[in-house]
């Protein structure tokens, strides 16, 4: 009786535990954790690493779903010239010895997804202080990475169980919650009647009015009135308002096709609450994904786009909703929007 009402009890906080999971991110020194709404997680250490980076990436639940990289410039800037990483890995000073036939590897990035290989590296460094690279730059510093990885045990609770990187224990793989299931947000109409020229023209000239009776402050030869079909009777049309050094802040409404037109203004809110406390999402830089039919904004965090945040919203037939959120803080040349982490992903 009492085992029965154990499993129960455990089955149910298992329940409980993978219904929702609220996305963090988090910099511990050197290093820099994302988990998105499933509780997968990555870490990366940031700063002044001369191009040379760790990325590890664990999944929720029992499986041991791992992936561990080092990078000497990223998939598009990579130092071609320079020799071979592998066998130049220092870890304070020392050979980091690795078994080749559990890596896949190319000069200048190495990739693992064996659990056991990223254990072993994992406790080989896990009292130094930096890898370098012999005879070449490179500071991949690893202050902070422990309670990175605490960090990671403790979002996807696995303190205590035997899957632990950190704190141990005795629970079984089993005691830690799968991941949520993941939500879906469809697609209404995926291939809406496009604009007849009539109609297109109509839309521009009521958008023109919206945007002169708007108070924007970017200089009028600069506006843009953009219009897309959403459905067979209604349309996202975008105005630019305000800009920056390296962003332009737009205003959206969805439309009507048909005169007299009706237009309902657009805001975008976060189903979380993110870092920085304000559900509300600034439209920055927005477009539309015609192919995808999805609303992007990107918010730069400086003019080369290394840093900021991205969005995509999908119309449902009454609003827009998130189907993927990606924020980079760290602005240290490391990689475009395209890669930055995820805090929020749907189907």
């Amino acid at each position: 009786m009492y085992d029965r009402m154990k499993s129960l009890l455990l089955f149910i906080f298992l329940l409980a535990s993978s219904a929702f999971a609220a996305p963090a991110q988090k910099s511990f020194s050197d290093w820099q954790v994302t988990c998105n709404n499933q509780n997968f997680c990555s870490a990366r250490n940031t700063g002044l690493h001369q191009g040379l980076v760790m990325t590890l990436s664990r999944s929720a639940g029992a499986h041991t779903d791992v992936n561990l990289r080092i990078d000497l410039g990223n998939l598009d800037t990579a130092e071609t010239d320079a020799p071979p990483i592998a066998p130049r890995l220092l870890v304070d000073g020392e050979p980091l010895i690795l078994d080749k036939a559990k890596w896949r590897e190319s000069p200048h990035h190495l990739v693992t997804d064996d659990p056991a290989t990223v254990n072993a590296v994992l406790e080989t460094i896990g009292n130094a202080t930096a890898i370098t690279l012999l005879n070449g730059q490179g500071n991949l510093s690893l202050a902070g990475l422990k309670a990175a990885l605490l960090f990671i045990d403790s979002q996807q609770k696995r303190v205590g169980s035997e899957t632990a990187w950190i704190k141990k224990g005795d629970d079984p793989p089993l005691s830690v919650p799968p991941a949520p299931a993941l939500k879906e947000v469809t697609i209404t109409n995926p291939t809406p009647t496009p604009f007849a020229q009539d109609e297109l023209n109509d839309l521009l000239d009521y958008g023109t009015w919206r945007m002169n009776n708007s108070q924007c402050s970017l200089d009028p030869l600069r506006r843009e009135v953009r219009v897309f079909a959403l459905s067979d009777d209604k349309a996202l049309m975008l105005l630019s308002c305000e800009a920056g050094a390296y962003n332009v802040v737009d205003l959206a409404w969805v439309v009507s096709r048909m005169k007299p037109f009706f237009a309902r203004q657009i805001h975008l809110r976060l189903p979380f609450t993110p870092a920085s406390g304000n559900t509300d999402l600034e439209l920055m830089n927005t477009g539309y994904d015609d192919v995808n039919k999805e609303l992007t904004t990107l918010a730069k965090g400086r003019g080369i786009g290394d840093c900021g945040i991205a969005s995509r919203w999908r119309f449902d037939g009454q609003r827009f909703r998130l189907v993927r959120y990606a924020q980079e803080p760290s602005c240290d040349g490391w990689h475009g929007s395209g890669a930055w982490p995820t805090l929020w992903v749907t189907k």
